[in-house]
């Protein structure tokens, strides 16, 4: 209980310090954006910046002189890293909205010579300029199972744009606090915890189902990507990931009732050997160093349970901290 107590109190913070944050930022002069920029705007705010990404061309954008830009949390100046080998716009799109906060952040693949790149892309706007881009990227051998190619030709499921009729739609803070619940039940996993998945929750990450899979890693002792979400963290598999930091909700959507999260996993070397809720040992002496993954997560979330889940993760180094800062940043 104790916990959980924290793990409100520590959100509750955060809501007052992304507030604090955008009543202090000194935005130089309103451009081309709305200064109420709503769902369609900002839709297609996106499109234009990915346009202008594979056009080597920051210029077109409506930039604040202040913007913060950063790619795999590396703070760095728009135009340089990806904007300097992206080639063209992928398959893929899936945005989520915050108009409530003028914020929008999207999964798409982007083509990079003769590779397929899944990006996660957050824009930021106030008062008619983008003042915060934050970019994450899975190239391929970034750690995990993958399927950029499938990915770059597929579509997001028709279910991530569902209404929740407005007698049923729950606060913000309701929302973070569920998806949260998927993070506290992540680390250090036991089988233990109280998991709100719904009977049919069904997970993507880079690409590839690793929910209700049996074809991947099918010859494994123990195949956890042939279960469900809640048989899954109640098998105790997940006990390998030791600590997940960094916690951001930047994005809700109470209108579709999505969150968009950041946090990292950080794995710290000495969880070699998972021993399951079923009395199985499963050897994870891959994970014998330390290593951590940056993760970026969308939960689909219905009734306060989580129905869809679509992640872009991937491996950096150990214990990364974040550029932009978050709950858990020690």
């Amino acid at each position: 209980m104790r916990a959980k107590m924290l793990v409100v109190v520590g959100l509750s913070c955060l809501g007052v310090a992304m507030m604090a944050g955008s009543l202090t930022r000194t935005v130089s002069a309103t451009g081309s954006i709305p200064v109420d920029c709503n769902r369609a705007c900002l839709e297609g705010l996106a499109t234009q910046y990915l346009a202008a990404l594979a056009a080597h061309n920051p210029k077109s954008l409506p930039l604040a002189a202040d913007v913060k830009y950063t790619e795999n949390d590396q703070v760095m100046d728009v135009g340089d890293g990806f904007w300097g080998t992206a080639t063209a716009v992928g398959g893929y799109k899936h945005c989520f909205a915050d108009p409530v906060v003028e914020q929008i952040g999207c999964m798409v693949t982007m083509h990079e010579g003769d590779h397929i790149v899944i990006m996660g892309m957050r824009l930021r706007v106030e008062l008619g300029r983008i003042t915060e881009i934050e970019t994450t990227y899975y190239r391929q051998g970034g750690g995990g199972p993958s399927n950029a190619a499938g990915l770059d030709t597929s579509q997001p499921e028709p279910l991530w744009f569902d209404t929740v009729p407005a007698g049923q739609r729950v606060s913000r803070q309701q929302l973070i606090t569920t998806a949260n619940m998927y993070f506290a039940g992540l680390e250090n996993n036991d089988g233990k915890g109280v998991y709100p998945f719904s009977d049919d929750c069904d997970r993507i990450e880079n690409g590839i189902h690793t929910t209700n899979n049996p074809t991947l890693s099918p010859n494994a002792p123990f195949n956890a990507f042939a279960l469900g979400c809640i048989a899954q963290f109640k098998s105790g598999y997940y006990a390998v990931v030791t600590r997940i930091h960094h916690r951001r909700f930047p994005i809700v959507d109470e209108e579709r009732g999505i969150v968009w999260a950041y946090v990292i996993f950080d794995q710290n070397g000495t969880v070699q050997t998972i021993h399951l809720t079923n009395g199985q040992d499963v050897s994870m002496k891959n994970f014998n160093r330390p290593s951590s993954l940056e993760v970026t997560e969308a939960f689909k979330i219905e009734n306060g349970k989580i129905r869809r889940i679509e992640m872009v993760g991937s491996g950096l180094q150990y214990h990364l901290n974040s550029a932009w800062g978050g709950i858990s940043d020690k």
